[in-house]
C-alpha cells in the first residue's frame, strides 16, 4: 500500500514537471522611437543555427507570422533585414521526492528521500529586425521550449512559439 501511494505522488509529479517544461518562454522589445509603419517589406541577411533542415523551417515559420501582418519577404534591400539564431543548451533540474507526504521531519523522525537528476535539452530562436537603410537594430524576438526528441513535436514547437513571438508585431505606437 506504501509502494503504490509513493508510485502515485511519483507520476503525479512527473506530470506537473512535464506541464512546466513544455511551457514555451517568449520574449519581445522594440525601439521605442522607431516608426514600425514605414516598414512593409524584409529581407534575410542570416540564419545560424546547428542544424542545417532548420534554416527552411525557420524562414517558413517567421514568413507564415509576417505574412499574416502584411509583411513580404523581397529577395534583397526590403525594409528590414533579418537575422535569426537558433541555440541549444543541457538544462538540468533536480527532484526529490520523500516516502511520506511533505517530507522533512516527523514525529516518528525523518523520512527518506529519493533525489533523481532529470536532463534535457532547451532550445532558442532569437529573430532581430534591422532598419536596412540605419542598420540599427528595432525589434527582437525570442522563444526558448524544451526540444523534444521527436522532429515532427520541434518544427510543430517552432511554428507555434513564432506565432506567439509576432503575436503583438509591429508593437502598437500607442503603448510606448
Amino acid at each position: 500500500m506504501k509502494l503504490r501511494r509513493v508510485v502515485f505522488v511519483l507520476v503525479g509529479v512527473m506530470l506537473l514537471f512535464a506541464g512546466t517544461l513544455s511551457a514555451q518562454q517568449v520574449k519581445t522589445d522594440y525601439d521605442r522611437s522607431a516608426n514600425f509603419g514605414q516598414y512593409k517589406t524584409y529581407s534575410w541577411e542570416q540564419i545560424k543555427t546547428q542544424d542545417p533542415l532548420m534554416v527552411d523551417r525557420i524562414k517558413g515559420a517567421v514568413k507564415t507570422a509576417l505574412a499574416a501582418k502584411g509583411f513580404t519577404e523581397v529577395p534583397s534591400d526590403g525594409d528590414l533585414s533579418l537575422v535569426a539564431m537558433e541555440t541549444t543548451r543541457d538544462q538540468q533540474t533536480l527532484d526529490t521526492f520523500y516516502n511520506k507526504f511533505g517530507g522533512g521531519w516527523r514525529w516518528g523522525g525523518f523520512g527518506d528521500a529519493t533525489t533523481t537528476t532529470e536532463n534535457y535539452k532547451v532550445g532558442t530562436l532569437v529573430v532581430d529586425l534591422f532598419d536596412t537603410k540605419t542598420k540599427t537594430l528595432i525589434w527582437r524576438g525570442s522563444v526558448s521550449d524544451t526540444l523534444s526528441n521527436k522532429s515532427e513535436k520541434n518544427i510543430d514547437n517552432l511554428d507555434k512559439g513564432v506565432e506567439k513571438m509576432f503575436k503583438k508585431f509591429p508593437p502598437d505606437p500607442s503603448k510606448k
